[in-house]
């Protein structure tokens, strides 16, 4: 809500700057008023300013409901939410305290959580017996080759450089996809590789990195609990997903030197 008043005042504020600079801009070449009558009626069914400020007003308010998840969509009566804006606005009696009203949002609020918290063990419990049996056939594949850990990888192609350590910092390009073939991150798109520590990154990675010479290309299947575990990564990676990577160790870095103060 908070988020809807600033976009309404950052949209007041801009056509109050747009009405200055009109005004300025009259002042030194006026226009004769059956034109400003005649674009003041342009717009189909907005005669006036005031109205077409306060539909300009109502777009942003409604472009803030938009955004909302669809569950909060389904709650909402839209002509009581204007009947709570009338009669705050104008000064009526209101329906409910502000205190009663704060309550209702926060019971609301805890209401989708406890829906969204449902949906997400729900997704967790599906992505995890996938994963267990998409890496219970592919282990069964040629050439694939399966650690203690779990993880699984396949060489395509052998490097002849050196291995990188925990502590060692390294330089490489990758591909992300979920079992799905969905790719959700790609620094070969982004034409530019990534440098990080090997201990600073998911357990699949830090363990696959250390098998690897400088120079190999690895493909990575990574179980969940190695990956982002119950959490998930962001909108694309699902709590427990089972994720593959293609990997190429382009080189081992040397980790700058702190800086000391003198």
């Amino acid at each position: 809500m908070k988020r809807v008043l600033v976009m309404v005042v950052g949209v007041g504020l801009l056509l109050m700057s747009q009405a200055c600079a009109v005004k300025k801009e009259e002042t030194i070449v006026p226009k004769d008023k059956s034109v400003i009558k005649e674009e003041a009626a342009n717009v189909s069914g907005l005669k006036t300013a005031r109205e077409r400020l306060s539909y300009a007003i109502g777009l942003q308010f409604a472009d803030g409901l938009k955004d909302s998840p669809e569950e909060v969509k389904e709650n909402i009566d839209f002509s009581v939410v204007v009947q709570g804006i009338e009669d705050n606005f104008k000064g009526k009696k209101l329906l409910l305290t502000q205190e009663e009203a704060r309550k209702e949002l926060m019971a609301f609020a805890m209401k989708m959580q406890k829906e969204q918290m449902k949906k997400i063990k729900v997704l967790a419990e599906k992505n995890k017996k996938q994963g267990e049996a998409f890496l219970a056939e592919n282990k069964k594949k040629e050439n694939v080759v399966t650690t203690e850990s779990g993880l699984q990888y396949i060489v395509l192609h052998k490097g002849e450089g050196q291995k990188p350590k925990a502590t060692d910092q390294v330089k490489v390009h990758y591909k992300g996809t979920l079992i799905d073939g969905t790719e959700f991150d790609s620094s070969y798109k982004r034409r530019e590789p990534v440098t990080f520590p090997v201990n600073r990154v998911i357990p699949g990675w830090s363990e696959a990195l250390q098998l690897m010479n400088v120079g190999s290309k690895y493909q990575l299947f990574i179980p969940s609990n190695l990956a982002y575990g119950e959490r998930g990564g962001g909108p694309q990676i699902g709590p427990n997903a089972t994720l593959i990577f293609e990997v190429e160790l382009l080189s081992i870095e040397k980790i700058p030197e702190p800086v000391t103060k003198k």
